[in-house]
């Protein structure tokens, strides 16, 4: 199922070329960020899981069976990678340091918007929207949010969840359809920013 180039770029790396694994990193480091954040909700969270997933991934690239997409196989080293680095966190206290900046300096980077449309009503309410949506995702348990991005924000199929999850298509679907009336629950103090 891993597309032939990939195939190719892995087997390389395997042998022992350097820039092979590098290649595959370039290739997929954008989806597994992405993923990362929508995990996390949080930038440089995300970036310590992909930093972490992509030594893992090269760690095991000698498991990987070729029997799914690298793609899919990468999403779920990302989807453990995040768990792991939780379970690891709830033990410590975090303190962010752009938090104390702002406490103590406030903002001092002023932003100029060029762009005449969308207007700043518009722009304040999709950040607003996106802020809303992205914390109600945080809410939700580690589970529920990985099916809500890995569908919803990752686009992938019910196949390609169950896959990355080692679950059935049915109880992906169930589970899902779970965790979307999870997160309309959370979002129902909102619904006015999502215009319902």
């Amino acid at each position: 199922m891993t597309a032939p180039d990939d195939r190719q770029i892995i087997e390389r790396s395997l042998r022992g070329e350097r820039d092979a694994f590098d290649e595959l990193v370039r290739r997929y480091e954008r989806q597994a960020y992405n993923l990362a954040y929508r995990l996390t909700g949080n930038y440089d969270d995300a970036s310590d899981v992909v930093v972490e997933a992509f030594v893992r991934a090269f760690q095991g690239l000698h498991t990987f069976r070729g029997d799914a997409n690298f793609s899919t196989w990468l999403h779920r080293i990302v989807v453990n990678t995040f768990l792991d680095l939780r379970k690891r966190a709830r033990g410590r206290q975090h303190l962010s340091l752009e938090e104390q900046l702002e406490l103590d300096g406030g903002d001092t980077l002023t932003r100029q918007i060029e762009d005449t449309s969308p207007g700043p009503q518009e722009l304040v309410e999709q950040e607003e929207r996106e802020r809303a949506l992205q914390w109600a995702i945080d809410q939700l348990p580690p589970e529920r949010r990985i099916l809500i991005v890995l569908y919803h924000f990752e686009n992938l199929s019910y196949e390609e969840i169950a896959q990355i999850l080692n679950l059935p298509v049915g109880t992906v679907k169930s589970r899902l359809n779970r965790a979307r009336l999870a997160l309309r629950e959370i979002l129902e103090p909102s619904r006015e920013l999502f215009g319902r």
